[in-house]
């Protein structure tokens, strides 16, 4: 059977793959760049727009991050704004299940749910270190295992504050027009190693029962969170065999869990790149990694897989020739650290076999170790492989990731979705109102 392709849209903001100096590359923050993305995934009929978030200001060698110097707004507050511009757009928001609490995120949850009319959807993600937490009043580090699980009983309980409220408990005095509440309306009570609450949940059962649950990681932990709990889940694999090697070991966890294969969604993160020949798209792309690793770019990302000052290195010259520091505290604090790297060493090793190979720069290294999935050619050529990953199973749809913000999209917009709908694998119109039936999921008990 053929398949449907999903498709939604990542605001760019504070990331290695926005191209700053381009001109036409406008504001972060300003509301207006929010609504031209968020319009022009409406207007091609995307499932959702995706909102990163991020705790706390990432530094490097004691300065703020590069990535971080525009600022971080807050993820409910757009994601509510946005519920008045647009009419079927899912709003979807990373909100952090290890320094927040159950009851609060539970609250703004299920009031955007209703002041969207359901296309509420939240990415649970956890936060690893103590740099992040010293914003907030329990601060300090979780182990892997104990952030995945105290994600899962943040999920339980909130899941428990969404379901308490009946609708059926809600009555209507029909002379005066008032509501009477049944006594039990709302009412929850948890007590388990992370949270110990009760009371009654403010805000009645909304369109879509709870939020659609998203999930990002790789891990072990990670992905059989996933399979227990979230209706889709983000990755970054970027070809096509290691996309269908991640695509069957998630689908295959879902019946332990009692679920279908249909239950969870696939959405790898990826860029794409049109032009009117396939040539032409190729030399744009190559264009704009290097606007997005320029020189000192190169450099800094060096450092972090190094740990240590390496400033004094040419980026079109080799990597050096000593080892990266493993001890001590990292260079980089925040969710652009090092920890991405893994073994420092191997990974070190692994990148002088490809320089050597390559006879590459330590930019041209750097430009080529950071690609993420990029789909560059021809409309045409951009929605066949677009399609080809879907039908062969490497994922049920993508997350677009722009370089320019606001208009990063439009192009693809205009030119390579009204293909796939010749095709027939992509939708001309929304199916439903909320976001869960625009995903195909089972509606919530």
């Amino acid at each position: 059977m053929t398949k449907q392709i999903h498709l939604a849209a990542h605001f760019p903001g504070v990331n290695n793959t926005t191209v700053w100096s381009d001109p036409r590359s406008l504001s972060q923050i300003e509301f207006s760049s929010f609504t031209h993305l968020a319009g022009t995934a409406e207007r091609a009929r995307f499932d959702f727009l995706f909102l990163a978030e991020g705790l706390r200001l990432r530094e490097h060698a004691g300065r703020i991050h590069d990535l971080d110097v525009v600022g971080r707004p807050d993820t409910f507050t757009v994601l509510a704004a946005l519920a008045g511009t647009t009419d079927r757009l899912g709003l979807a928001g990373t909100i952090n299940s290890t320094f927040n609490e159950p009851y609060e995120v539970a609250r703004q949850f299920a009031s955007l749910d209703h002041l969207s009319a359901g296309r509420a959807a939240w990415n649970v993600v956890t936060s690893w270190d103590a740099f992040t937490g010293e914003n907030f009043r329990r601060g300090g580090f979780l182990p892997e295992d104990q952030r995945y699980e105290r994600a899962r009983r943040f999920l339980e309980t909130a899941t428990e504050l969404f379901d308490s409220w009946r609708g059926d408990e809600i009555l209507a005095d029909k002379d005066s027009g008032a509501f009477l509440s049944d006594p039990r309306a709302g009412e929850f009570e948890h007590s388990d190693a992370h949270f110990d609450i009760r009371g009654r949940f403010t805000v009645p059962r909304s369109p879509q029962g709870r939020p659609v649950i998203f999930q990002a990681g790789d891990s072990e932990a990670g992905r059989e969170f996933a399979a227990s709990a979230a209706d889709a889940i983000f990755t970054r694999h970027s070809t096509l065999q290691a996309g269908k090697d991640f695509y069957a070991d998630v689908k295959s966890r879902l019946a332990a869990h009692g679920r279908d294969r249909e239950e969870l969604l696939v959405f790898p993160a990826t860029s794409v790149v049109v032009g009117d020949t396939d040539a032409d798209a190729q030399e744009q792309a190559a264009i704009i990694r290097e606007q997005q690793v320029s020189g000192p770019t190169a450099i800094s990302f060096l450092e972090q897989l190094w740990n240590t000052d390496l400033s004094e290195l040419d980026p079109d010259g080799p990597l050096p020739e000593f080892d990266p520091v493993v001890d001590g505290d990292a260079i980089t604090q925040g969710r652009a650290s090092t920890r991405m790297f893994g073994d420092r060493l191997a990974t070190a090793r692994g990148w002088r076999e490809l320089a050597e190979a390559e006879k590459l720069s330590i930019r041209e290294l750097i430009i080529e170790v950071t690609a993420r999935q990029s789909f560059i050619g021809s409309p045409s050529t951009v929605a066949e492989e677009m399609n080809r990953f879907v039908q062969e199973d490497a994922s049920d749809g993508f997350i677009l990731v722009p370089h320019l913000t606001p208009g990063g999209l439009d192009d693809f917009a205009d030119r390579v979705v009204p293909l796939l709908q010749e095709r027939g694998v992509y939708r001309t119109e929304y199916p439903g109102t909320t976001l869960r039936e625009n995903l195909g999921l089972p509606p919530v008990p």
